[in-house]
């Protein structure tokens, strides 16, 4: 007998009692009825397995979980990161190849014809900007934008002594839009 032929045998058998509750709950005790309720879910739940709804129900939650997911991500800003340093960046900014890596998983530049996008944001320095505040010279590469960041982060970390949180902020933004 396959799975879904003894779940629905089970869910049967769990109908039958939660009748037979209910018929006894009127006759004699009342109180039989808060069985036969039990009885009445372990039967719906069965059946709604055997059918194959519980499975559809809950792929179709997983897909509009992931597309909210997606959607809250989009919805993040260029300052909006988790954690701190290089890799640990917001969820939809283009990090790995599912969110528009290449196969090596570095971030591809800009727009299909690899400029840099627009500033959107009046917080994120231009470009000239952040190489100022990252001390480098405009045309750097990312090797050099990569460890221009992690000596000035280092040196600006609120945690640090000389630390000041506003720096270290306008540092990680120079940073983001040069490798954005």
């Amino acid at each position: 007998m396959d799975s879904d032929g003894l779940l629905i045998g089970i869910a049967a058998v769990f109908a039958g009692t939660t009748v037979l509750l209910t018929v006894l709950a009127f006759a004699f005790q009342p109180f039989l009825l808060l069985f036969a309720a039990v009885f009445a879910a372990a039967t719906y739940l069965l059946w709604y397995h055997a059918s194959g709804r519980l499975g559809e129900r809950i792929r179709e939650t997983a897909r509009q979980g992931g597309e909210r997911r997606r959607a809250s991500a989009a919805s993040r800003g260029p300052g909006d990161f988790e954690g701190f340093g290089p890799g640990r960046r917001a969820a939809g900014d283009g990090g790995g190849r599912a969110f528009g890596g290449d196969r090596t998983g570095r971030r591809r530049r800009g727009g299909p014809d690899g400029r840099r996008p627009p500033r959107t944001d009046r917080n994120e320095p231009t470009v000239e900007e952040a190489y100022r505040t990252l001390g480098l010279d405009p045309g750097a590469d990312e090797e050099a934008v990569r460890r221009a960041y992690r000596e000035r982060v280092k040196a600006v970390h609120p945690d640090t002594d000389d630390g000041d949180e506003e720096t270290f902020k306008r540092v990680n933004r120079a940073y983001e839009r040069l490798t954005d």
